[in-house]
């Protein structure tokens, strides 16, 4: 599972149905839930 920081609970917290995405500026970022309130959340990745 990734981990991530999710807003809304103020905390590090895994991502569920995290998938691989690339940004407009061809970065790439993983995208998916928090577990606990369900906010959606991003991550950005390095190169």
């Amino acid at each position: 599972m990734e981990e991530a920081y999710c807003v809304k609970c103020k905390a590090k917290r895994e991502m569920l149905n995290a998938e691989k995405v690339t940004m407009k500026n061809g970065r790439p970022a993983m995208k998916g839930k928090c577990k606990t309130c369900g906010t959606g959340m991003y991550k950005i990745l390095k190169k």
